[in-house]
Protein backbone atom coordinates (compact mmCIF):
# COMPACT_ATOMS: atom_id res chain seq x y z
CA UNK A 1 0.00 0.00 0.00
CA UNK A 2 1.48 3.35 -1.03
CA UNK A 3 2.18 6.09 1.48
CA UNK A 4 0.04 9.17 1.54
CA UNK A 5 1.68 12.14 -0.17
CA UNK A 6 2.62 14.87 2.27
CA UNK A 7 0.17 17.71 2.53
CA UNK A 8 -0.38 20.57 4.93
CA UNK A 9 -2.49 18.17 7.00
CA UNK A 10 -0.29 15.05 7.24
CA UNK A 11 3.04 16.80 6.92
CA UNK A 12 6.01 15.44 8.92
CA UNK A 13 9.43 17.09 8.93
CA UNK A 14 12.17 14.44 8.59
CA UNK A 15 14.69 14.39 11.48
CA UNK A 16 17.53 15.29 9.10
CA UNK A 17 15.72 18.46 8.01
CA UNK A 18 14.97 19.38 11.63
CA UNK A 19 18.64 18.96 12.49
CA UNK A 20 19.81 21.10 9.57
CA UNK A 21 17.26 23.79 10.40
CA UNK A 22 18.41 23.97 14.02
CA UNK A 23 22.04 24.23 12.91
CA UNK A 24 21.21 27.06 10.50
CA UNK A 25 19.13 28.92 13.09
CA UNK A 26 21.92 28.66 15.67
CA UNK A 27 24.44 29.83 13.08
CA UNK A 28 22.22 32.80 12.32
CA UNK A 29 22.07 33.67 16.01
CA UNK A 30 25.88 33.76 16.28
CA UNK A 31 26.75 35.47 13.01
CA UNK A 32 23.71 37.78 12.99
CA UNK A 33 24.80 39.48 16.20
CA UNK A 34 27.40 41.37 14.18
CA UNK A 35 24.78 43.14 12.11
CA UNK A 36 23.59 44.89 15.25
CA UNK A 37 27.13 46.28 15.63
CA UNK A 38 26.81 47.87 12.19
CA UNK A 39 23.53 49.58 13.08
CA UNK A 40 24.26 50.35 16.74
CA UNK A 41 27.99 51.13 16.77
CA UNK A 42 28.44 52.21 13.15
CA UNK A 43 26.95 55.73 13.47
CA UNK A 44 28.94 56.34 16.67
CA UNK A 45 32.14 55.21 14.96
CA UNK A 46 31.50 57.57 12.04
CA UNK A 47 30.88 60.42 14.45
CA UNK A 48 34.11 59.62 16.34
CA UNK A 49 36.15 59.40 13.14
CA UNK A 50 34.73 62.43 11.32
CA UNK A 51 33.27 64.65 14.03
CA UNK A 52 30.25 65.17 11.77
CA UNK A 53 26.75 64.11 12.79
CA UNK A 54 25.62 64.73 9.22
CA UNK A 55 27.54 61.59 8.17
CA UNK A 56 26.10 59.38 10.91
CA UNK A 57 23.97 57.50 8.36
CA UNK A 58 27.06 56.46 6.40
CA UNK A 59 27.27 53.01 7.98
CA UNK A 60 23.65 52.18 7.15
CA UNK A 61 24.18 53.40 3.58
CA UNK A 62 27.30 51.22 3.22
CA UNK A 63 25.37 48.17 4.41
CA UNK A 64 22.71 48.86 1.78
CA UNK A 65 25.33 49.36 -0.93
CA UNK A 66 27.07 46.12 0.06
CA UNK A 67 23.77 44.29 -0.07
CA UNK A 68 23.16 45.63 -3.56
CA UNK A 69 26.63 44.64 -4.77
CA UNK A 70 26.99 41.19 -3.21
CA UNK A 71 23.58 39.49 -3.03
CA UNK A 72 23.33 38.36 -6.65
CA UNK A 73 26.98 37.24 -7.07
CA UNK A 74 26.82 35.14 -3.90
CA UNK A 75 23.51 33.71 -5.12
CA UNK A 76 25.28 32.72 -8.32
CA UNK A 77 27.93 30.93 -6.27
CA UNK A 78 25.34 28.98 -4.27
CA UNK A 79 23.42 28.00 -7.41
CA UNK A 80 26.61 26.71 -9.01
CA UNK A 81 28.41 25.09 -6.08
CA UNK A 82 25.84 24.64 -3.32
CA UNK A 83 24.49 26.72 -0.44
CA UNK A 84 27.23 25.93 2.07
CA UNK A 85 30.16 27.26 -0.04
CA UNK A 86 28.31 30.55 -0.55
CA UNK A 87 27.48 30.84 3.15
CA UNK A 88 31.10 30.09 4.11
CA UNK A 89 32.28 32.72 1.63
CA UNK A 90 29.92 35.30 3.15
CA UNK A 91 30.96 34.48 6.72
CA UNK A 92 34.64 34.73 5.77
CA UNK A 93 34.11 38.18 4.26
CA UNK A 94 32.16 39.28 7.35
CA UNK A 95 35.00 38.12 9.60
CA UNK A 96 37.61 40.05 7.60
CA UNK A 97 35.42 43.14 7.32
CA UNK A 98 34.67 43.14 11.05
CA UNK A 99 38.37 43.10 11.93
CA UNK A 100 38.99 45.99 9.53
CA UNK A 101 36.11 47.95 11.10
CA UNK A 102 37.61 47.51 14.55
CA UNK A 103 41.06 48.50 13.25
CA UNK A 104 39.67 51.73 11.80
CA UNK A 105 39.34 53.15 15.32
CA UNK A 106 43.04 52.57 16.01
CA UNK A 107 44.07 53.96 12.63
CA UNK A 108 41.62 56.84 13.23
CA UNK A 109 40.68 56.57 9.55
CA UNK A 110 37.21 56.91 8.09
CA UNK A 111 38.51 55.34 4.87
CA UNK A 112 39.57 52.19 6.70
CA UNK A 113 36.11 52.15 8.27
CA UNK A 114 34.45 52.49 4.84
CA UNK A 115 36.49 49.60 3.44
CA UNK A 116 35.80 47.44 6.48
CA UNK A 117 32.07 48.16 6.63
CA UNK A 118 31.69 47.53 2.90
CA UNK A 119 33.43 44.14 3.14
CA UNK A 120 31.50 43.28 6.30
CA UNK A 121 28.20 44.23 4.65
CA UNK A 122 29.01 42.15 1.58
CA UNK A 123 29.73 39.19 3.83
CA UNK A 124 26.50 39.56 5.76
CA UNK A 125 24.64 39.80 2.46
CA UNK A 126 26.18 36.47 1.53
CA UNK A 127 24.98 35.00 4.82
CA UNK A 128 21.43 35.77 3.64
CA UNK A 129 21.79 32.62 1.51
CA UNK A 130 20.81 30.87 4.74
CA UNK A 131 17.29 31.91 3.76
CA UNK A 132 17.67 30.20 0.41
CA UNK A 133 18.94 27.08 2.17
CA UNK A 134 15.88 27.09 4.42
CA UNK A 135 13.47 27.28 1.47
CA UNK A 136 15.35 24.48 -0.29
CA UNK A 137 14.69 21.97 2.46
CA UNK A 138 10.91 22.31 2.72
CA UNK A 139 7.92 21.71 0.43
CA UNK A 140 6.10 24.79 -0.79
CA UNK A 141 3.31 24.48 1.79
CA UNK A 142 5.80 24.80 4.68
CA UNK A 143 8.37 27.12 3.12
CA UNK A 144 7.36 30.40 4.77
CA UNK A 145 7.30 28.80 8.20
CA UNK A 146 10.83 27.49 7.53
CA UNK A 147 11.92 31.10 7.04
CA UNK A 148 10.32 31.84 10.40
CA UNK A 149 12.45 29.19 12.10
CA UNK A 150 15.57 30.81 10.68
CA UNK A 151 14.51 34.32 11.69
CA UNK A 152 14.13 33.10 15.25
CA UNK A 153 17.92 32.77 15.24
CA UNK A 154 18.12 36.48 14.40
CA UNK A 155 16.05 37.20 17.50
CA UNK A 156 18.53 35.28 19.65
CA UNK A 157 21.32 37.30 17.99
CA UNK A 158 19.65 40.46 19.24
CA UNK A 159 20.22 39.20 22.77
CA UNK A 160 23.89 38.39 22.16
CA UNK A 161 24.69 41.80 20.71
CA UNK A 162 24.01 44.06 23.74
CA UNK A 163 25.72 41.55 26.04
CA UNK A 164 28.87 41.66 23.91
CA UNK A 165 28.79 45.44 23.56
CA UNK A 166 28.10 46.02 27.26
CA UNK A 167 30.78 43.60 28.42
CA UNK A 168 33.29 44.97 25.90
CA UNK A 169 32.64 48.52 27.04
CA UNK A 170 33.38 47.70 30.69
CA UNK A 171 36.51 45.73 29.82
CA UNK A 172 37.76 48.35 27.36
CA UNK A 173 37.32 51.25 29.78
CA UNK A 174 39.02 49.31 32.56
CA UNK A 175 42.03 48.45 30.37
CA UNK A 176 42.49 51.58 28.29
CA UNK A 177 41.05 50.10 25.08
CA UNK A 178 38.62 51.63 22.62
CA UNK A 179 35.06 50.52 23.51
CA UNK A 180 33.86 51.08 19.94
CA UNK A 181 36.56 48.84 18.50
CA UNK A 182 36.67 45.93 20.95
CA UNK A 183 33.31 44.31 19.99
CA UNK A 184 34.53 43.96 16.41
CA UNK A 185 37.55 42.00 17.62
CA UNK A 186 35.30 39.65 19.59
CA UNK A 187 33.01 39.14 16.59
CA UNK A 188 35.31 36.55 14.86
CA UNK A 189 34.62 34.14 17.73
CA UNK A 190 30.90 34.40 16.97
CA UNK A 191 31.41 34.06 13.21
CA UNK A 192 33.72 31.05 13.55
CA UNK A 193 31.11 29.41 15.79
CA UNK A 194 28.51 30.02 13.09
CA UNK A 195 30.82 28.52 10.45
CA UNK A 196 31.31 25.45 12.61
CA UNK A 197 27.57 24.91 12.85
CA UNK A 198 27.10 25.25 9.08
CA UNK A 199 29.91 22.72 8.54
CA UNK A 200 27.81 20.01 10.20
CA UNK A 201 24.82 20.52 7.86
CA UNK A 202 24.43 17.40 5.72
CA UNK A 203 23.77 17.13 2.82
CA UNK A 204 23.93 20.53 1.12
CA UNK A 205 20.43 22.09 1.13
CA UNK A 206 20.60 22.57 -2.65
CA UNK A 207 20.86 18.79 -3.03
CA UNK A 208 17.85 18.37 -0.73
CA UNK A 209 15.87 20.93 -2.73
CA UNK A 210 16.58 19.20 -6.02
CA UNK A 211 15.46 15.85 -4.57
CA UNK A 212 12.60 16.74 -2.21
CA UNK A 213 10.76 13.53 -3.11
CA UNK A 214 13.59 11.54 -1.55
CA UNK A 215 13.02 13.23 1.81
CA UNK A 216 9.23 13.60 1.55
CA UNK A 217 8.01 10.41 -0.15
CA UNK A 218 5.11 11.06 -2.50
CA UNK A 219 5.65 14.82 -2.64
CA UNK A 220 4.96 16.39 -6.02
CA UNK A 221 6.10 20.01 -6.37
CA UNK A 222 3.76 22.49 -8.05
CA UNK A 223 4.68 23.81 -11.52
CA UNK A 224 7.37 26.48 -11.27
CA UNK A 225 10.44 27.72 -13.04
CA UNK A 226 11.00 31.23 -14.26
CA UNK A 227 13.84 31.42 -16.72
CA UNK A 228 15.03 33.44 -19.65
CA UNK A 229 15.79 32.12 -23.10
CA UNK A 230 17.10 28.53 -23.31
CA UNK A 231 16.09 27.95 -19.70
CA UNK A 232 18.84 30.20 -18.35
CA UNK A 233 18.18 32.40 -15.37
CA UNK A 234 17.28 35.99 -16.11
CA UNK A 235 16.75 38.71 -13.51
CA UNK A 236 14.39 40.39 -15.96
CA UNK A 237 12.23 37.25 -16.02
CA UNK A 238 11.47 37.84 -12.33
CA UNK A 239 10.07 41.26 -13.19
CA UNK A 240 8.05 39.96 -16.15
CA UNK A 241 6.30 37.42 -13.95
CA UNK A 242 3.49 39.11 -11.99
CA UNK A 243 3.80 37.19 -8.67
CA UNK A 244 7.58 37.58 -8.39
CA UNK A 245 7.41 41.20 -9.55
CA UNK A 246 4.87 42.02 -6.87
CA UNK A 247 6.93 40.13 -4.27
CA UNK A 248 10.06 42.16 -5.08
CA UNK A 249 8.19 45.48 -5.09
CA UNK A 250 6.40 44.67 -1.81
CA UNK A 251 9.65 43.68 -0.14
CA UNK A 252 11.33 46.88 -1.36
CA UNK A 253 8.40 48.98 -0.14
CA UNK A 254 8.55 47.49 3.35
CA UNK A 255 12.34 47.80 3.41
CA UNK A 256 12.35 51.43 2.28
CA UNK A 257 9.63 52.33 4.75
CA UNK A 258 11.56 50.71 7.59
CA UNK A 259 14.87 52.34 6.60
CA UNK A 260 13.37 55.78 7.11
CA UNK A 261 11.41 54.91 10.25
CA UNK A 262 14.49 53.47 11.97
CA UNK A 263 16.05 56.93 11.71
CA UNK A 264 12.84 58.80 12.49
CA UNK A 265 12.10 56.90 15.70
CA UNK A 266 15.29 58.06 17.42
CA UNK A 267 14.96 61.61 16.13
CA UNK A 268 11.28 62.03 17.01
CA UNK A 269 11.69 60.65 20.53
CA UNK A 270 14.86 62.65 21.13
CA UNK A 271 13.15 65.80 19.87
CA UNK A 272 10.39 65.30 22.43
CA UNK A 273 12.78 64.73 25.35
CA UNK A 274 13.03 60.93 25.63
CA UNK A 275 16.19 59.55 27.26
CA UNK A 276 18.68 57.32 25.44
CA UNK A 277 17.45 54.38 27.52
CA UNK A 278 13.86 55.04 26.51
CA UNK A 279 14.86 55.32 22.86
CA UNK A 280 16.77 52.02 23.06
CA UNK A 281 13.71 50.41 24.65
CA UNK A 282 11.56 51.65 21.77
CA UNK A 283 14.01 50.20 19.25
CA UNK A 284 13.84 46.90 21.11
CA UNK A 285 10.12 46.77 20.33
CA UNK A 286 10.95 47.43 16.69
CA UNK A 287 13.35 44.48 16.64
CA UNK A 288 10.76 42.31 18.38
CA UNK A 289 8.30 43.17 15.62
CA UNK A 290 10.88 42.16 13.02
CA UNK A 291 11.77 38.74 14.42
CA UNK A 292 9.61 37.56 17.32
CA UNK A 293 6.54 36.60 15.26
CA UNK A 294 8.10 35.17 12.12
CA UNK A 295 7.02 31.58 12.82
CA UNK A 296 3.28 32.35 13.18
CA UNK A 297 3.55 34.77 10.24
CA UNK A 298 5.14 32.03 8.19
CA UNK A 299 2.35 29.63 9.12
CA UNK A 300 -0.20 32.20 7.99
CA UNK A 301 1.59 32.67 4.68
CA UNK A 302 1.64 28.89 4.14
CA UNK A 303 -2.02 28.38 5.07
CA UNK A 304 -3.69 31.48 3.66
CA UNK A 305 -1.38 32.20 0.72
CA UNK A 306 1.55 34.55 0.21
CA UNK A 307 -0.45 37.55 -1.02
CA UNK A 308 -2.85 37.43 1.94
CA UNK A 309 0.06 38.13 4.25
CA UNK A 310 2.35 40.18 2.00
CA UNK A 311 0.04 43.09 1.19
CA UNK A 312 -1.41 43.41 4.71
CA UNK A 313 2.19 43.44 5.93
CA UNK A 314 2.90 46.50 3.78
CA UNK A 315 -0.28 48.14 5.11
CA UNK A 316 0.78 47.49 8.71
CA UNK A 317 4.19 49.06 8.00
CA UNK A 318 2.46 52.07 6.45
CA UNK A 319 0.24 52.52 9.52
CA UNK A 320 3.29 52.22 11.76
CA UNK A 321 5.09 54.95 9.81
CA UNK A 322 2.08 57.23 10.30
CA UNK A 323 2.12 56.67 14.06
CA UNK A 324 5.84 57.46 14.27
CA UNK A 325 5.58 60.56 12.11
CA UNK A 326 2.26 62.22 12.88
CA UNK A 327 1.42 61.66 16.57
CA UNK A 328 3.29 64.61 18.12
CA UNK A 329 6.00 62.49 19.70
CA UNK A 330 3.80 60.47 22.06
CA UNK A 331 6.20 57.82 23.39
CA UNK A 332 3.61 55.04 23.48
CA UNK A 333 2.30 55.78 19.98
CA UNK A 334 5.77 56.14 18.47
CA UNK A 335 6.87 52.88 20.07
CA UNK A 336 3.71 51.16 18.83
CA UNK A 337 4.39 52.61 15.40
CA UNK A 338 7.99 51.39 15.22
CA UNK A 339 6.82 47.95 16.42
CA UNK A 340 4.22 47.84 13.64
CA UNK A 341 6.81 48.83 11.05
CA UNK A 342 8.97 45.89 12.14
CA UNK A 343 6.00 43.53 12.16
CA UNK A 344 4.82 44.70 8.74
CA UNK A 345 8.33 44.28 7.33
CA UNK A 346 8.50 40.73 8.74
CA UNK A 347 5.18 39.75 7.16
CA UNK A 348 6.03 41.25 3.78
CA UNK A 349 9.57 39.87 3.78
CA UNK A 350 8.67 36.30 4.75
CA UNK A 351 5.78 36.13 2.29
CA UNK A 352 7.73 37.76 -0.55
CA UNK A 353 10.76 35.49 -0.10
CA UNK A 354 8.55 32.40 -0.01
CA UNK A 355 6.67 33.56 -3.12
CA UNK A 356 9.89 33.98 -5.07
CA UNK A 357 11.10 30.57 -3.90
CA UNK A 358 7.78 29.04 -5.01
CA UNK A 359 8.17 30.34 -8.56
CA UNK A 360 11.83 29.51 -9.14
CA UNK A 361 13.53 26.14 -9.54
CA UNK A 362 16.04 25.08 -6.90
CA UNK A 363 19.02 25.53 -9.23
CA UNK A 364 18.12 29.20 -9.79
CA UNK A 365 16.76 30.07 -6.36
CA UNK A 366 19.99 31.52 -4.95
CA UNK A 367 20.20 34.07 -7.76
CA UNK A 368 16.49 34.86 -7.63
CA UNK A 369 16.49 35.64 -3.92
CA UNK A 370 19.81 37.41 -4.45
CA UNK A 371 18.10 39.70 -6.96
CA UNK A 372 15.39 40.42 -4.41
CA UNK A 373 18.03 41.26 -1.79
CA UNK A 374 19.89 43.47 -4.29
CA UNK A 375 16.77 45.51 -4.97
CA UNK A 376 16.22 45.83 -1.21
CA UNK A 377 19.82 46.99 -0.84
CA UNK A 378 19.30 49.58 -3.57
CA UNK A 379 16.23 51.00 -1.83
CA UNK A 380 18.24 51.14 1.41
CA UNK A 381 20.93 53.20 -0.30
CA UNK A 382 18.34 55.48 -1.87
CA UNK A 383 16.60 56.10 1.44
CA UNK A 384 19.94 56.74 3.15
CA UNK A 385 20.70 59.38 0.52
CA UNK A 386 17.35 61.18 0.66
CA UNK A 387 16.48 60.99 4.37
CA UNK A 388 19.15 63.45 5.52
CA UNK A 389 18.38 66.18 2.98
CA UNK A 390 14.61 65.85 3.53
CA UNK A 391 15.12 66.14 7.30
CA UNK A 392 17.37 69.16 6.82
CA UNK A 393 15.15 71.01 4.37
CA UNK A 394 11.60 69.95 5.29
CA UNK A 395 11.64 68.53 8.82
CA UNK A 396 10.36 65.37 10.47
CA UNK A 397 6.73 65.37 9.19
CA UNK A 398 7.77 65.50 5.53
CA UNK A 399 10.29 62.71 6.09
CA UNK A 400 7.49 60.63 7.63
CA UNK A 401 5.30 61.36 4.64
CA UNK A 402 8.03 60.00 2.37
CA UNK A 403 8.12 56.81 4.48
CA UNK A 404 4.38 56.44 3.89
CA UNK A 405 4.66 57.13 0.15
CA UNK A 406 7.41 54.53 -0.21
CA UNK A 407 4.97 51.87 1.03
CA UNK A 408 2.20 52.77 -1.42
CA UNK A 409 3.39 51.41 -4.84
CA UNK A 410 2.66 47.69 -4.25
CA UNK A 411 -0.76 48.52 -2.79
CA UNK A 412 -1.65 50.71 -5.79
CA UNK A 413 -0.38 48.05 -8.19
CA UNK A 414 -2.37 45.35 -6.38
CA UNK A 415 -5.53 47.43 -6.66
CA UNK A 416 -4.87 47.91 -10.38
CA UNK A 417 -4.42 44.16 -10.81
CA UNK A 418 -7.68 43.46 -9.00
CA UNK A 419 -9.57 45.99 -11.13
CA UNK A 420 -8.04 44.53 -14.29
CA UNK A 421 -9.00 40.98 -13.26
CA UNK A 422 -12.55 42.11 -12.44
CA UNK A 423 -12.88 43.80 -15.84
CA UNK A 424 -11.59 40.66 -17.54
CA UNK A 425 -14.17 38.52 -15.73
CA UNK A 426 -16.96 40.87 -16.81
CA UNK A 427 -15.83 40.69 -20.43
CA UNK A 428 -15.71 36.90 -20.22
CA UNK A 429 -19.34 36.73 -19.06
CA UNK A 430 -20.65 38.99 -21.82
Amino acid sequence: MSKLAPSPHNFVIPPLIKRNTILFALSQSFSGAGMQFAYGLGPLMVLALTGSAALAGLSVGLIGLSRFLASYPVGKITDAYGRKPGIFFGLSLALIGGLICGSSMYFASIWVFIVGMTIFGMGMSGVQQLRVAATDMYPHFHRAQALGYLALGSLVGLIFSPLIVGGSEKFALANGLNPLALPWFILPVMILSGMGLVFFVRPDPKEIGMNLGRYYPGYTPPPSGIAGKDGKFSAWSLMRNVPTRMAIISNCAAQGNMSIVMVLTSLVLSHHGSSLGAIAFSHMFHSAGMFAFTIPLGRLADRLGREKLMYPGVVVALVGACLVSFTDGSYLLVTLGTFLVGLGWAAANVAATAMIADHVETGQRGRAIGVNESYAGAINVLMALVTGPILEWSGLPMTGLVAVLVALPPLIMWCALQLGARAARKRATV
